[in-house]
């Protein structure tokens, strides 16, 4: 970060609010003077993922992940240092020169910018070609058959390319490197000729949170050819991967944090045709299936999904296997069954939008759901049965809430008509199992503060020395005057300290300056962790806990000369010893005048 200037940094802290940029992607609640959400880092159920308004920063206390507001942006959307401080910079309108980065980096953001500038460039040629041109009536009479109306078709920005290469003549005339649109998936080559990704295809652009096209979807406007595919997405680029991104989740960000809701959909026109029917808290995958980071990405603005997918065997199988994942996260979802032969956008035609969400309010729970699909495909003869058991418990042994898989066992053995201790015995033998696999339970590894062999008392006394460092600045001086760092056992603990020491005049330095200064994320964990802390420190209470480490450094030192001295070979180095101990005496005495 040296490269960036520090009154440059210092401007985007003072100006950043962290719970500000945090709540984009985490629903945070007030509790108490914090804010608390779902770690959008790690797997959790219960909030432990904490952001400090006061002294900006954001702790973990599940995963022991911390930082400032820089850290936070850097992790959530893999980005350097330097992106997360333009990307801050831009939004509060700071200018940061770039001249003394070194050039790799500064090669590295010019290539996203310029990604971000030549997607702008197309979604805007794209929607110009399909409102303007001769050719993009077609697409526009196709729109308006499914249901589009100009309305939506302006607010996703919808588009149409008719050409074979269209665009890539556009680039021509506007001197975009063909290079570079090849890289943001624009355009491909073959042969030594570029030709149009989207030729003849309705595209719709990908917008990250921020409003920024990251890529693009495109929809053939009729079946008539076989060996070209429906869907096409954008490859995979520098800004643009497909398991972390949501399609119209710019959009529905602000309907899904008002209902605490999300209907997840497979498909653009579906998303689409939610939207212009009023219900627009609805996203969609992008040709994959649902991921980890999708699950989480979600958890920033929902209590709960509603997975909406076709009726058909292919959307049957797409819902199982999205349940897992959200189990695995802890997030809770439900299925909506629709009517055979009506995928999300037919039905929404024929019933209307009330109808959609009367059929919503009973969507099935995933068990439910998981049971119903089962009995349909094996039946309810005595084969059929067993085959129902054997694949349903184990979703029912992941259940680790014990009242709920109880029930759930009762309900399953009633629809089934079988007994409910023979469930039961099956589902305790998974668990068993799981339990002997170490699958019982997906905790995440406790955070270890310790370097080395340090015992439990001189750790904790470490801790709290570097916690009041970091939240009663004023007590600097006499740390440094007694010089009580050199003596700390736990080498991370000691580095934190350094920093502050060093960096920090007693006064007005800010913990997310501090923080911002440990480039080392182990450092920088343990540091928001101690930071964290709600300590009431008075002067009195910090001379107190130094005499306590004081006494203990002492009574370690003493300790170790009379065990050295036991250890002499012969009376020189006894005298020699002898003497270091009076020493040390003498300076001990000194310390307590």
């Amino acid at each position: 970060m040296a490269f960036i200037p520090k009154d440059k940094i210092t401007d985007i802290q003072s100006a950043a609010d962290i719970v500000e940029i945090v709540s984009e992607s985490v629903l945070l609640k007030k509790a108490g003077k914090d804010y608390k959400g779902l770690c959008p880092f790690h797997t959790e159920k219960t909030p432990s993922f904490t952001v400090s308004p006061e002294k900006q920063i954001f702790h973990c206390f599940g995963c022991g992940t911390g930082g400032n507001v820089f850290s936070f942006l850097m992790k959530q959307e893999g980005v350097s240092f330097p992106e997360a401080a333009k990307t801050l910079a831009r939004r509060y309108g700071i200018e940061i020169p770039t001249q003394t980065m070194p050039p790799e980096e500064r090669q590295r953001m010019d290539e996203r910018e310029n990604l971000f500038a030549v997607n702008r460039q197309a979604a805007d040629f794209f929607h110009h070609s399909l409102l303007n041109s001769p050719a993009g009536e077609k697409a526009m009479t196709y729109l308006k058959k499914r249901g589009m109306t100009k309305e939506t078709v302006d607010a996703f920005h919808i588009g149409y390319d008719s050409g074979w290469d269209n665009f890539t003549n556009y680039c021509l005339q506007k001197e975009i490197s063909r290079e570079l649109a090849e890289k943001a998936g624009l355009i491909g080559s073959k042969n030594g000729r570029f030709y149009d990704r989207f030729w003849d295809r309705i595209i719709f652009p990908i917008f990250d949170v921020g409003m920024r096209v990251i890529g693009f979807g495109g929809r053939v406007t009729d079946n008539s050819n076989p060996k070209r595919p429906k869907y096409y997405n954008s490859p995979e680029t520098p800004l643009y991967n497909k398991s972390r991104s949501l399609y119209g989740l710019h959009r529905a960000k602000q309907k899904c944090r008002q209902s605490g809701i999300a209907y997840l959909t497979e498909g653009y026109v579906d998303v689409l045709s939610l939207y212009q029917h009023g219900i627009e808290n609805a996203v969609a995958t992008l040709g994959t299936a649902i991921t980890p980071e999708h699950v989480r990405l979600l958890k920033g603005y929902v209590r709960e999904v509603i997975l909406v997918y076709d009726s058909d065997e292919a959307g049957i199988r797409a819902a199982q296997r999205s349940i897992g994942t959200f189990r695995k996260e802890n997030m809770d979802v439900r299925i909506l069954v629709l009517p055979s032969g009506y995928d999300p956008d037919a039905y929404l035609f024929e019933f209307g939008p009330e109808s959609f969400t009367d059929a919503a309010e009973g969507a099935l729970s995933a068990m439910s759901f998981l049971l119903d699909a089962a009995i349909k495909k094996h039946g309810l003869s005595v084969e059929g049965k067993i085959r129902i058991l054997s694949e349903m418990k184990g979703s029912l042994a992941s259940v680790h809430d014990s009242v709920a898989r109880s029930l759930y066992i009762k309900d399953f053995a009633d629809r089934i008509h079988v007994d409910e201790s023979a469930v039961l015995e099956q589902v305790r033998e998974v668990i068993f199992e799981n339990k002997k696999k170490g699958l019982s339970r997906q905790h995440y590894p406790p955070k270890q503060l310790s370097d080395g062999p340090l015992s439990s008392p001189a750790l904790r006394i470490e801790q709290q020395i570097t916690s009041m460092m970091l939240q009663f600045p004023e007590i600097l001086t006499e740390i440094h005057h007694r010089n009580l760092i050199e003596d700390f056992e736990n080498e991370t603990l000691k580095s934190v300290c350094q920093t502050i020491l060093k960096h920090n005049n007693g006064s007005d330095g800010r913990v997310s300056e501090l923080i911002g200064l440990m480039d080392d994320k182990k450092k920088r964990d343990m540091a928001t962790s101690l930071a964290m802390k709600e300590d009431a420190w008075t002067r009195e209470g910090c001379l107190s806990l130094i005499a306590q480490f004081e006494s203990i450094r002492n009574r370690r030192k003493t300790a170790f000369l009379v065990q050295k001295m036991g250890a002499a070979d012969d009376h020189e180095e006894m005298l020699s010893i002898g003497n270091e101990f009076q020493r040390e005496k003498e300076i001990q005495a000194g310390i307590r005048q």
